[in-house]
């Protein structure tokens, strides 16, 4: 039978409890144990499809189209296993299938209730993971706080999953803050003791405590205190200290025992963990040799969870080079003809990933114009290769107020436009082209180098697309279409021939970075980096071409 292991958090939020659950499903792996994971979200939008990244960080795409909470990032890079539309609910989508079922005549005229109807809704949800993916482990985590209003109905589905399963096939981890007070020079369990007690108070007495600190836990008495207050073993009082890097946590938490508790308290075989090729990698992040500097463009870097999957794909392909990426988080709304040599001055490459909307769009093409120029590495995604098609076509091909649909819809040449049969009043939710496509690569060329192959599969997120009516103008002008779909109809990458680097693709590759198996794309956009020596380039001497050239 399937094991369950629901991981909640208290105290406040944003304590880690995905990359708990991320960590544990890594050493649950290395013991040849099949795990899946999933997300359940309390907040009632269907999915974060439409939701500002400032609001909840980036939207993380799954192989079969699903817009996802950023935490399936995190299982994806920890348990290396893909993930799909069965790892991601929230209350909107629960009430949406609940309303329809219910408008269908489902229900056989009940009264629709929170329970049973929503909970059953919610049990389904996680049961069906199971069976969909034959894991003998699914971790589930409950996104929010102990005590949020709006996650009752998850607490209350998951108190129900472990009574039909029974105790020897459901595990409660709760992961919980424990503040250090400087002034008295102690860390405090109340806040524990109090979250604790609230999740009981709702039906749930966790098994497992993890505690979330700042500092190590030097007070061996905080944990046998918590253990008898809040009713758990010793040993199932777990510490989880904030680390230089986040993948050393499942070695931490190898260490601290999580693993061999949890395959103790639901019977599960406990070998000994093969966590050679993790511990390879740690080693690597902590004695990095060299150092690279890339710009990251864009309209959301003030909440850099907004491009987490991005940052952490530059990331990788550092590690597997001996290089640690430094990351200048620029604003492209900040960037003008005026100080883009000074903002830019010093860097070793330039990625504009993905983002909606105008605001900072001209920001992003003066920074595809600079690297085209200076023949600095540029890597565009998404939007990225957008603005990057603009740039050319304003700058080389003279299409002079070049743009797209999405930002200029009385532009005199949208290069960028609608994809083949969408109109303008098209819903936002779920409908741009997400998921899994496939793309043949043109030999000879920068990208196919860089993935060895001639024909490659990517997640796509995005509504526009490179306006057929523009090709042949824009490759006599020089850029060379590197990427189509099967059938030709769609431009997924286009280069410009002769840079070491100067790639857009409008799929999203940082969706299977993995940290010890980085992406084919991100390597070659570092090893071009690394071949280029640190620029000082003035602003005069950008703004004076530009200018000269009539653009």
């Amino acid at each position: 039978m399937t094991k369950y292991i629901f991981v909640t958090g208290g105290v406040v939020s944003g304590l880690g409890k995905g990359i708990t659950a991320a960590s544990l499903g890594r050493l649950l792996k290395a013991r040849g144990i099949r795990v899946a994971a999933q997300k359940l979200d309390p907040y009632i939008n269907v999915d974060p499809g439409t939701m500002s990244p400032y609001q909840h960080g980036e939207v993380y795409v799954t192989e079969d189209g699903a817009e996802t909470d950023l935490d399936l990032g995190h299982y994806e890079r920890f348990i290396d296993e893909d993930l799909n539309r069965y790892s991601n609910l929230t209350t909107g989508k629960v009430y949406a299938n609940v309303i329809a079922r219910e408008r269908q005549g489902g229900y056989l005229g009940s009264t629709v209730q929170t329970i049973p109807h929503i909970t059953d809704e919610i049990k389904r949800f996680i049961y069906r993971v199971g069976e969909k993916t034959e894991a003998e482990v699914v971790i589930t985590e409950i996104g929010g706080t102990i005590g949020d209003i709006e996650s009752q109905p998850f607490i209350e589905a998951i108190r129900q999953v472990g009574l039909e399963a029974g105790r020897e096939n459901a595990l409660y981890i709760h992961v919980t803050l424990v503040p250090y007070l400087r002034a008295s020079g102690e860390h405090k369990s109340k806040p524990t003791q109090h979250s604790v007690k609230e999740l009981q108070g709702m039906g749930i007495s966790p098994n497992i405590i993890v505690l979330r600190a700042d500092e190590k836990i030097e007070d061996p008495t905080i944990f046998s205190k918590i253990a008898h207050f809040c009713n758990v073993k010793e040993d199932c009082v777990i510490e989880n200290t904030t680390l230089p890097t986040l993948y050393e946590a499942p070695l931490m938490l190898e260490k601290a025992g999580l693993a061999a508790v949890v395959c103790r308290e639901l019977g599960l075989k406990n070998p000994a963990p093969d966590l050679r090729d993790w511990e390879a990698l740690v080693e690597r992040i902590r004695h990095q040799t060299r150092r690279v500097r890339i710009g990251l463009i864009g309209k959301y870097v003030q909440l850099h969870d907004a491009y987490l999957s991005v940052a952490e794909a530059l990331r990788h392909a550092g590690y597997a080079q001996d290089v640690k990426v430094e990351i200048e988080w620029i604003d492209s709304d900040l960037l003008s003809e005026e100080n883009i040599g000074e903002k830019l001055a010093g860097l070793q490459g330039i990625i504009v990933p993905g983002g909606f909307g105008g605001r900072g769009i001209e920001g992003m093409i003066l920074a595809a114009a600079y690297a085209r120029e200076y023949h600095l590495p540029y890597f565009g995604i998404c939007l990225g290769m957008q603005v990057a098609v603009i740039e050319f076509a304003r700058n080389v091909a003279g299409l002079t107020g070049a743009n797209s649909r999405e930002f200029d819809e009385n532009a005199p040449y949208r290069v960028i436009d609608f994809m083949p049969g969408q109109y303008e009043e098209i819903e936002k939710g779920g409908t741009l082209r997400l998921g899994r496509y496939p793309c043949l690569l043109a030999p000879d060329t920068v990208i196919a180098g860089c993935y060895g192959a001639a024909e490659i599969s990517e997640r796509h997120r995005h509504r526009y697309e490179f306006a057929n009516e523009y090709r042949e103008p824009l490759e006599k002008a020089g850029l060379c279409l590197s990427g189509l779909s099967p059938d030709g109809r769609l431009v997924e990458t286009v280069e410009i021939p002769g840079e070491a680097f100067f790639v857009g693709v409008q799929f999203h590759p940082e969706f299977k970075s993995r940290p010890n198996r980085p992406h084919p794309l991100f390597l070659g956009f570092i090893r071009a980096a690394l071949g280029m020596k640190k620029q000082e380039a003035g602003a005069d001497g950008f703004v004076g071409k530009i200018h000269q050239d009539g653009h």
